[in-house]
């Protein structure tokens, strides 16, 4: 009696032949394993007892922790054992006062949007680039291209030049020389000195205003919102047709002015 046709190894899949890999875990990984593990148990710790608990060779947990080390995000005791370092202090009050900052500034921003029936948003710098960190719609049917997230470069908005407005000359000229692009509409300057020039006068009147620079018939309208060394940190921006801004620039600078000082109010950076 005749068998039946035999399956050959190789026939099988590869669940089934091939043996368990093990899964490599990043330097970052590892990294966040050492911190995380700290911040959970809320004392100091000494190598081998930070690699047993993350589940680290020892040679790997002593590379990662003199490297956090070297970079102050750990901090070295006299005894040996390790713990969280000043640097993360730092991180932690910077996303402190970011939660602060956009708090206030958003319920301005909203106040400031039902005043004056246009679109409103509060922006930030994200190294060459402006980013809108939050956005409040005007209740017209104007509505803007850029939502909540959008980068765009330094040069195209009215934002954009006040953020980099309280850097020093070389500085600033530094920043558009390596970012300034043409916009869509090609109305955006790129001339590093002039910007930088722009950018500093702007910053001295507190107003920044650009006519359709980055979207045809779409105008800004910016003020910056400084902290209490009087460094730029956001801006606060009325973002409408670019008619309306011709017709009465005066209107909404000044309605912008008095949102960015009463966000610097609100914050404690701007003497009442």
């Amino acid at each position: 009696m005749k068998s039946g046709p035999r399956t050959k190894a190789t026939d099988a899949s590869p669940e089934e032949t091939s043996a368990p890999r093990r899964s490599r875990v990043s330097g970052m990984d590892r990294a966040l394993q050492v911190l995380d593990h700290l911040y959970t148990s809320g004392e100091p710790a000494g190598s081998y007892a930070i690699a047993k608990a993350v589940g680290a060779p020892l040679s790997t947990a002593y590379v990662i922790i003199d490297e956090l080390v070297e970079r102050d995000l750990l901090s070295r005791r006299p005894d040996g054992l390790v713990w969280l370092g000043p640097r993360l202090y730092h991180y932690g009050l910077a996303y402190a006062r970011t939660l602060d900052f956009l708090g206030e500034a958003s319920h301005v921003m909203h106040e400031l949007g039902r005043e004056i029936g246009e679109t409103v948003q509060i922006c930030g710098r994200d190294g060459d680039h402006m980013v809108v960190l939050a956005m409040a719609d005007g209740p017209g049917h104007f509505r803007v291209m850029s939502e909540v997230g959008t980068r765009v470069p330094l040069n195209w908005t009215a934002s954009g030049r006040l953020l980099i407005g309280h850097l020093p000359d070389a500085e600033r000229i530094a920043v558009f020389k390596r970012s300034a692009k043409a916009s869509p509409t090609e109305r955006a300057m790129t001339d590093a000195a002039a910007l930088s020039e722009l950018a500093e006068e702007a910053f001295k009147k507190r107003l920044s205003i650009q006519i359709s620079e980055t979207d045809f018939l779409v105008s800004c309208v910016a003020s910056p919102i400084c902290d209490a060394s009087g460094a730029c940190v956001a801006t606060i921006s009325i973002v409408l047709p670019e008619h309306k801004v011709v017709a009465n620039p005066e209107l909404y600078g000044k309605a912008v002015c008095d949102a960015s000082e009463a966000i610097e109010r609100k914050l404690g950076w701007r003497k009442r």
